[in-house]
């Protein structure tokens, strides 16, 4: 019967939001285990400061690239012992604002390394100023990023241990309260970079170099392949051939990396599709390895959960279609009220996911009654935005385990940290409308629909699964239309 094959997919995703949800149950009692922790301050004062090279690899930001040079112009570190790498890839007036900028700075140490091509992208850049760097450790930062001037002081110790690879910070957010978006995204972050790096790090599972805000040991680099251009995510694929070749990476909380979240849908989906679609590209490439590999069992069962992250978006998608003809089932009595009953404990897969995030934001804010009726709130739309980019994120998924190639579409950054201040004369805003988007705004309709059928046939089971995914793609729906329709 075709309601039992609705019905299988339906469990087996569930099944799969299950296992993630597990997971990620997993890390928060670490982090909660070992959230208090103090991480030993390590000192080089006795073998003396390393030499350092930065990376700034910049392609077409106008709006942000004079900030970011203000900014790593104020590192507190010797000059003797510090280069800066402008490694710009940009087609627009940024390389002439660049050289210009770099005036005012004539006693800091910048080289300005410009590509004719972009081979290889953000991985092409990095490769190439690699050749050229002086310094044992390499620092990146991207342009939308403000690092505190003390960001090597509080990092470079960490290499007198000759197995550290690799140092992260945790990022933190310019623009936070500028939108309902943007707090919605500072939410989703403050879970990975509590939650999941504290809870990974300390067990010494995998973890991800986030692409920016972290300092590289060169000879890590170098010793794992160097930077490569055959995924979307070249951060999460350098960091797994690395701690495959046995090097540790060490993640810091303490030290925060202030950046700008991007302020408008479009912008939202190209970074999620890029993160999405390279986290799947690099979950083909290492899985097996890893799988195979003489790792600890729980070292492999996180580093699954890790690597296809991602993929829970196909599972989301597949739970929301096939929850209709469920829904149907039901309501014509071809499916037995037990089943439902039974489906509850999958449900438990999302109450475990929402501690995480909760949890994660609860202890990075001072408490107080307000912040914590604001993450309630907060919480729920999370998720239903979350919901709401199934259709988008589930592509890119699909892309990336078929391997399907794209090129590496950077997020358009704004500079926008006043609540006064407009996105819509911004002319990296994207005004294709993708496909997808279509998709959203039928879902949007049909999932409030549902919402109806149920009010009108008293079936209630399903509401409050159908109200989420109708909020979700309302959302996504219109804000991705105005994101796309508006000329500047």
């Amino acid at each position: 019967m075709l309601i039992n094959l609705f019905l299988g997919i339906y469990g087996l995703a569930m099944c799969f939001i299950l296992f993630y949800s597990f997971a990620q149950a997993n890390l928060l009692w670490h982090f909660f285990k070992f959230k208090d922790n103090k991480i030993p301050l390590a000192s080089m004062a006795d073998k003396g400061l390393p030499f350092v090279t930065i990376q700034l690899p910049v392609f077409n930001e106008k709006y942000v690239v004079k900030r970011l040079i203000h900014a790593i112009a104020q590192m507190q570190y010797p000059a003797e012992k510090l280069e800066i790498q402008l490694l710009d890839d940009s087609t627009d007036e940024t390389a002439n604002l660049i050289k210009e900028c770099l005036k005012a700075y004539p006693e800091v140490d910048f080289k300005y390394i410009n590509r004719e091509n972009r081979v290889g992208f953000k991985a092409g850049a990095l490769k190439e100023g690699l050749e050229k760097a002086k310094g044992e450790l390499i620092a990146i930062f991207d342009a939308d990023f403000i690092p505190d001037p003390d960001f090597l002081l509080k990092t470079v110790g960490h290499f007198t241990e000759e197995n550290v690879g690799m140092v992260q910070s945790r990022w933190g957010h310019l623009n936070e309260d500028y939108s309902l978006f943007t707090r919605l995204q500072a939410f989703a972050l403050d879970a990975h970079f509590m939650v999941e790096q504290m809870g990974r790090n300390s067990q010494k599972a995998f973890i991800n170099f986030n692409g920016t805000g972290g300092i590289w040991r060169k000879s890590c680099i170098l010793d794992a392949g160097n930077w490569q251009a055959d995924t979307l995510t070249e951060d999460l694929d350098l960091s797994y051939r690395a701690q495959q070749r046995g090097w540790e990476f060490v993640y810091r909380p303490d030290v925060v990396s202030p950046a700008e979240l991007p302020p408008v849908m479009s912008a939202i989906k190209s970074q999620q599709f890029r993160w999405t679609k390279g986290g799947a590209e690099c979950a083909m490439k290492h899985l097996g390895h890893v799988l195979t590999g003489k790792f600890p069992m729980k070292v492999k069962i996180h580093a699954v959960a890790h690597l296809l992250n991602s993929t829970i978006f196909i599972a989301i998608l597949l739970v929301s279609l096939s929850s209709i003809p469920v829904w149907w089932g039901f309501y014509q009595g071809l499916i037995p009220l037990e089943y439902f009953k039974f489906a509850a404990f999958f449900l438990f897969g999302f109450v475990i996911i929402a501690a995480v995030y909760f949890f994660a934001n609860l202890n990075l804010k001072n408490f107080t009654i307000k912040s914590f009726f604001r993450f309630l709130w907060e919480l729920p739309v999370f998720l239903a935005v979350s919901m709401g980019l199934s259709v988008h994120n589930a592509q890119a998924v699909w892309e990336g385990l078929t391997g399907k190639r794209s090129p590496f579409v950077r997020t358009p950054k704004y500079n926008l940290t006043d609540k006064e201040q407009n996105w819509i004369s911004n002319t990296y805003n994207q005004l294709k409308i993708p496909p997808t988007a279509y998709l959203e705004a039928i879902l949007a309709l049909v999932f409030n629909a549902m919402v109806v059928f149920s009010l009108i046939t008293g079936t209630y089971e399903m509401i409050a699964f159908h109200g989420m995914l109708a909020v979700g793609f309302t959302l996504v729906s219109i804000t991705s239309f105005k994101s796309y329709l508006i000329k500047a």
